[in-house]
């Protein structure tokens, strides 16, 4: 009785931790970006480099979220995209995507976030138009599915994403969409049974 009253607070605890780091990202995210304008001066190329940011915490993201979640195997991009809207964005940034838009191949989809913590007190003026804000979390997912080796899931994906709607620019919600390019099995240099 006294280890799941034990367990239950530890759980509790977890999420408060993370809705408190989701709530630091997400406040100075807009000081990350402001900065980012004010060095590079071109709106492309600040949206190059949060996409690379973005992609470098996904490639790194990718550990804790194996070793925290209790995800099991993903047998293909459906199930994978899955995982990334229900389980990946609700640990990290508390919230939680859904997905649609499937093409008929099944390798193309629209990750659907209506509560995008990203753009909260966030306006665009008209002279960031071009600014794809929330890019990062292109560059996260990218760098994530990329690097998602070990237990059972599938492994080096790469995908592209793209922000389709935006917030920021008068959507309803902010739409991701992710197309799966190639999926390469992982070659290792050694055999188990040598």
């Amino acid at each position: 009785m006294q280890i799941d009253a034990s367990r239950n607070l530890q759980a509790q605890y977890n999420k408060a931790i993370y809705m408190k780091n989701a709530e630091i990202f997400t406040l100075t995210y807009g000081s990350l970006v402001r900065q980012l304008i004010s060095d590079f001066e071109d709106l492309e190329e600040v949206n190059n480099q949060l996409e690379k940011m973005g992609y470098n915490i996904g490639i790194r993201l990718v550990d804790e979220f194996l070793a925290k979640s209790k995800t099991s195997r993903c047998g293909n991009f459906r199930e994978t995209a899955e995982v990334v809207a229900k389980q990946a964005f609700s640990m990290f940034l508390n919230v939680q995507a859904s997905v649609s838009n499937w093409n008929a191949d099944g390798n193309e989809c629209s990750l659907m976030l209506v509560d995008n913590p990203l753009t909260d007190f966030v306006e665009l003026p008209e002279e960031f138009k071009d600014l794809k804000y929330c890019s990062i979390l292109c560059g996260v997912i990218r760098g994530a599915l990329e690097m998602m080796v070990g237990l059972g899931l599938l492994v080096n994906m790469d995908v592209e994403c793209k922000i389709v709607q935006d917030t920021l620019k008068g959507d309803d919600c902010c739409e991701i969409r992710m197309r799966l390019k190639e999926h390469r099995n992982e070659q290792f240099p050694f055999n188990d049974d040598d």
